[in-house]
Parts: C-alpha cells; sequence; structure tokens
C-alpha cells in the first residue's frame, strides 16, 4: 500500500503535464494570431489608391493689353490715317482669358485714289485642367481649330496655308482673297500659339476709287511683323510677373480692366466708304 501511493502519484503528475502544454500552445497560438490580425488591418489601412498624375502647369497666367500689344509705329506703318490709333478694344468678361482689339484706317491719295487697311488681333489662354489637360494641350487644340477657321472664311478664293517659322511655339499662315464692296480684297491671317496661349492676328486690305489693290506680299509681311510684336508682348507678361509686389492684389486689376473694357465696348469703328471688312 505504501509503494502503490507514490507511484500513482508519480502518473497522475505525468498524466497533467500534456494537459498544460496544450494550454500554453492554445495560449500562445492565440497571442500569434492577434499580432498577424493587427499587421493585416495596419497595412490594409496604410495602402490607398495611386493618385492621378498632375498636369503641366501653365506657363501664362495673365493676357497683355491687346492695344498696346502691337507697338505705334507698327500700326502707323500698316494701319495709315487709323481713326483711332489706340484702337478699338474687344468686349470681355475676363481680360486675363480672352482680349481683343482693331484698327481701320482710309488712306485718302487724291486722285490717285484711297487705300483701306483693316488690322485685329485676338489672345485666349488656357488654364491647365486635371480633369481637361494642361494649359498647352488646350491651347494646341484651339490653335488647330482656328487655323480650320480661317481656312473656311466665307467667300474666300484662293486659300493658301503654310508654316510660318519664328512666331510663338508655332504658327500658320493662311492668306486668301475677298471681293466685297465691288472691291478686291487681301487677307493674311496670322495663328499663333505660344505655351498656353493662341493669338490670331488678320490684316486685310483693298484700294479705292480706283487705287490699286495691295499686294498679297506686302499684306503677308504686315501681318506676319504685326503677329510677332504681339506674341513677344505675351512673353513679356511672364517676366513681369516674377516683379510683382506680393502684396498687389490682381483681383482689384481684374476688376478694373473689365470695367475699362465695359466702357470701350459700346465704340466701334468703321472706315469713312461703304465698304465694312468682316473681322
Amino acid at each position: 500500500m505504501h509503494r502503490s501511493a507514490p507511484r500513482l502519484s508519480r502518473i497522475l503528475a505525468c498524466a497533467a503535464v500534456p494537459v498544460m502544454l496544450v494550454a500554453v500552445g492554445c495560449s500562445s497560438d492565440s497571442g500569434s494570431d492577434g499580432k498577424k490580425s493587427a499587421g493585416s488591418s495596419s497595412s490594409g489601412t496604410a495602402s490607398s489608391k495611386p493618385s492621378e498624375p498632375t498636369v503641366e502647369p501653365a506657363k501664362f497666367a495673365d493676357l497683355p493689353d491687346p492695344c498696346t500689344s502691337i507697338g505705334k509705329k507698327t500700326i502707323e506703318d500698316l494701319v495709315p490715317d487709323a481713326k483711332k490709333k489706340g484702337g478699338t478694344a474687344g468686349g470681355s468678361t475676363d481680360l486675363s482669358v480672352r482680349g481683343s482689339c482693331s484698327w481701320n484706317g482710309l488712306d485718302d491719295q487724291g486722285v490717285k485714289g484711297s487705300q483701306y487697311r483693316w488690322m485685329d488681333v485676338g489672345f485666349t489662354r488656357f488654364d491647365s485642367d486635371q480633369s481637361l489637360g494642361s494649359g498647352a494641350k488646350r491651347a494646341t487644340a484651339d490653335y488647330t481649330k482656328q487655323v480650320t477657321k480661317a481656312k473656311e472664311s466665307e467667300g474666300a478664293k484662293k486659300v493658301a496655308a503654310e508654316p510660318a517659322a519664328g512666331i510663338g511655339d508655332e504658327a500658320t499662315l493662311v492668306t486668301y482673297g475677298l471681293s466685297k464692296t465691288d472691291e478686291d480684297f487681301v487677307y493674311a491671317t496670322v495663328v499663333a500659339r505660344t505655351g498656353n496661349v493662341v493669338v490670331t492676328l488678320t490684316y486685310n486690305g483693298a484700294g479705292y476709287a480706283g487705287a490699286k489693290t495691295p499686294s498679297s506680299g506686302d499684306i503677308v509681311k504686315g501681318a506676319q511683323k504685326a503677329a510677332e510684336e504681339a506674341v513677344a508682348a505675351v512673353g513679356k507678361t511672364e517676366q513681369s510677373a516674377g516683379s510683382e509686389d506680393a502684396g498687389k492684389s490682381p483681383e482689384k486689376d481684374t476688376k478694373k480692366d473689365q470695367a475699362d473694357a465695359k466702357g470701350d465696348a459700346g465704340s466701334e469703328d468703321s472706315p469713312t466708304s461703304k465698304a465694312t471688312p468682316k473681322s
């Protein structure tokens, strides 16, 4: 009896060991699973959708004053006896996005007749937009549209188009003839793109009362010269932006420009003759 008691105690002790190991094992597995779950949850929170690539910032944030974008000397040479030497500004709701100006004049040469000239310049600026693309890309699309529009001018004859080298990032010269008021008009339109801005300049002329019709070469030369100055004026807006005072409020300037534009919108020039050149 005394021998069997110690033996029985040893058997019970050995039998209890596996039970403890199993309990410890369960506890260990539970802790491991908890860490894995926490890790999985953490990694899921950290992962996010890839961000869309940002579009290229627009090069120009403003436009020049259309009526001062072409030099006074050039205006005097191309539009002699202009009715309004400072030009007539076109209406615009936002002059930092769109603006235009035009000049016209009739140079009376006495018995030799009269020479009529008309010129206008227009600017359109495009901002970069995440959904629409960069300003340069949007301007390129509009540039193509404006070239097509010039080539499809109503009543145009002998239409021709060719690249205009040295004007902006890209430019096209469109020439054609147009008959109206019993006179033959010679037209030249230069459409140019510089960065995110499209510049469209049209120059035309005709001879009245027996005066000779201007040569296409002279009209083309004048249009290209004026277009170069207009594109250069756009470049100056980028330079001047860097030198502006930080405290200056662009919003106030824009409102002032809009008010000035409204004041000029009501006054349109028309040639002394009955000719009404198409813009």
